[in-house]
């Protein structure tokens, strides 16, 4: 009697919680600029792929024993709204070590992977992580960005041990899933503008206009913006002539756009549109630059202050 009642206790029962596919959680990059995008592997994961176990291994997987996934798209990575493509690489576990390949089963069985989860041997439900990053040199616009991947499971392990760690019975199991990846890009620049420097002279008329300068853009591909220049911090409140101060003492002067004599302001029509640059104008270029020329000088109609380093600072911005 004994000898049954030990049997009884071991033989594997419908009570006994296995695997089974369930409903993802969405994997969302988060909102991202395009140059972070192009430039820096993004990372971002689910804890729920698709696989819930509960198992009552006790000990480590075997050869013998399988979790896999299969993962297909009918796209090649995320798209977007004008057709870009965002690549990205899925992951077995939290490390660049375990890739995964479309098309192309991946065991979670294999190097410790589902171990190290503790999907088996626990009495409380646990789903499949999977890690993402994306691939660097994505020169994409502006929008959001997704893809809906399959990922069909299939899973053979040993359910139960019995007295020398005989394997009472199998689950052998196999589902399909969906998982929904998403990242929104947003518009950036990368900006060169270097100082303006006048030199020095010992009065106003000697100072020779700066000419042939530039200001640099490398802005979200396909995006349209205008670029704006403030007042400086000394501006004069009549009349819009920037100033650069001294103690108490100031020096007008201002900045124009190309050639010519027209401000280059921060409002309206005083802006400078993409498609204004001498360089490639039109909406952005992602990866190339676009060139604003520009001139400055100091205003000749003004007394000669004292002698002394003139400063101002000038905000460059950048709107979408």
């Amino acid at each position: 009697m004994k000898c049954l009642a030990l049997l009884a206790l071991w033989l594997p029962g419908s009570a006994w919680a296995l695997c089974s596919v369930v409903s993802t959680l969405p994997v969302a990059f988060g909102s991202l600029s395009s140059i972070a995008v192009r430039t820096t592997s993004q990372s971002s994961s689910t804890t729920n792929a698709g696989l819930s176990c509960t198992g009552s291994l006790l000990s480590l997987l075997s050869s013998t024993d399988h979790f896999y996934a299969t993962v297909t798209s009918t796209q090649t990575g995320l798209l977007g709204p004008t057709g870009d493509i965002i690549g990205y690489t899925l992951y077995g576990n939290n490390s660049t070590s375990y890739p995964l390949t479309r098309g192309v089963a991946f065991d979670f069985a294999r190097n410790g992977i589902i171990d190290a989860l503790g999907l088996l041997g626990s009495v409380v439900p646990k789903t499949v992580p999977i890690y993402l990053g994306t691939t660097i040199g994505s020169n994409v616009a502006a929008g959001i960005y997704s893809e809906t991947l399959s990922i069909a499971w299939s899973w053979n392990y040993c359910s139960g041990l019995g007295i020398g760690s005989l394997c009472l019975g199998r689950d052998i199991g196999s589902g399909n899933t969906t998982l929904t990846v998403n990242l929104t890009v947003a518009n950036d620049c990368t900006i060169t503008a270097p100082n303006i420097s006048f030199g020095s002279a010992p009065v106003i008329s000697a100072f020779s206009a700066v000419t042939g300068q530039t200001i640099n853009l490398a802005c979200t591909k396909g995006s349209a913006y205008t670029v704006g220049l403030s007042d400086g911090q000394q501006a004069i409140s009549v009349g819009g002539r920037r100033r650069m101060i001294s103690g108490s003492n100031y020096l007008a002067y201002d900045i124009f756009k190309s050639t010519g004599t027209t401000r280059w302001g921060s409002v309206g029509t005083a802006r400078r549109a993409s498609s204004d640059a001498e360089v490639n104008p039109g909406n952005g270029l992602g990866t190339g630059s676009q060139v604003f020329n520009y001139n400055a000088k100091i205003y000749t109609d003004q007394t000669t202050p004292p002698a002394g380093t003139y400063l101002d600072s000038v905000v460059l911005d950048v709107g979408f």
